[in-house]
């Protein structure tokens, strides 16, 4: 698992855009971040107009796309798509010599899955659903480039190539919904707000990480270490474990990284900062969402490290893994 973690740090110093003017740090590990969680919203959408998710199978190939662009991602995109265009299985045996010895090490069945995705041909309904979630935060981050610096030589071009593949996926709900839907972009560009938070922001941290990724590493380990502890864990068990983790902190969009020595300073100091992140997330983050699933999300985020079940439409706190294991959060 150490080898795994050690591939999330490393995206945490990969820098996006080097070659253009950048106002803030942009990275590798902030982008994958925002990318799931827009993913996430476009499959909500898509499943609110009674298209089936794959979630376990949308989850395993970001995870698997995010370990390849870890081996390739510093290449320019225009470079990036002529060598899989012309080298694609020598490029796959290249990342999978590098990745899968890792995965090998932790999870022999989630290597062999890895092995089976970097080898296929990429055309389901959540790899569509994925590759537009990377292009709608490609975007995101390149409009900071573009305002920063609108003069360089080529970026025009570079944002006309990025607008056309987006165009690509306007046949999906999710997608247009995003565009039109001024409070679902919001939640969106919202959630992107993260990456400029850092944490511990008044302790120097190596790598860097911002509040952002930190999610993104929480719900990855998190995941993980449910399909590699857990003896067959069911489908909903692993979706929660990866959501509520990546959910985790959003209420620190509007109340910021408070360390958790602040939180402890004054007897019952936490609790008024619990209360406040659930009044802002009732107030501001939820009314950018559909009801339908501003609800799953509620009680993802709310008691976010105590064992919940769902019985009879009534969130109720467990303790023993048996009564636990009795009940999956309902669809």
């Amino acid at each position: 698992m150490e080898r795994i973690i050690e591939l999330f740090f490393k995206s945490a110093n990969m820098q996006r855009w080097n070659d253009h003017i950048r106002p803030v740090n942009l990275v590798e590990l902030d982008k994958q971040a925002h990318k799931i969680i827009i993913a996430y919203t476009i499959a909500k959408t898509e499943e609110s107009e009674n298209n089936e998710i794959n979630w376990i199978d949308l989850i395993n190939k970001f995870l698997f796309d995010f370990f390849y662009r870890i081996v390739l991602t510093d290449l320019k995109p225009p470079i990036f798509h002529k060598m899989i265009e012309k080298k694609e299985k020598e490029l796959n045996q290249y990342v999978l010599s590098i990745i899968e010895p890792k995965l090998n090490s932790f999870n022999r069945d989630f290597a062999d899955k890895f092995r089976k995705y970097v080898n296929s041909y990429k055309n389901s309904f959540e790899d569509k659903i994925l590759k537009a979630a990377h292009y709608i935060a490609t975007n995101w981050e390149f409009k900071i480039i573009y305002n920063s610096g609108p003069f360089i030589y080529g970026i025009d071009k570079t944002k006309e190539d990025i607008e056309k593949r987006i165009e690509d996926y306007y046949d999906l709900n999710g997608v247009q919904r995003v565009f039109w839907d001024k409070r679902l972009y919001g939640f969106i560009d919202l959630c992107g707000q993260l990456r400029f938070q850092k944490r511990w922001a008044y302790m120097p941290r190596v790598p860097e990480t911002s509040v952002l990724g930190h999610m993104l590493m929480v719900a990855a380990i998190s995941y993980l270490f449910t399909v590699n502890s857990i003896e067959n864990p069911c489908n909903k068990k692993l979706y929660n474990n990866f959501f509520s983790s990546l959910f985790h902190d959003l209420p620190e969009v509007l109340t910021k990284d408070i360390v958790s020595p602040i939180k402890r300073s004054i007897e019952g100091l936490d609790v008024l900062i619990k209360e406040y992140e659930t009044y802002q997330m009732e107030n501001e983050i939820l009314p950018l969402i559909p009801d339908s699933w501003g609800k799953e999300l509620k009680y993802l985020t709310e008691d976010e490290f105590d064992n919940k079940i769902i019985d009879k439409g009534k969130v109720k706190k467990v303790v023993s893994v048996e009564d636990f294991n009795r009940y999956i959060f309902p669809n």
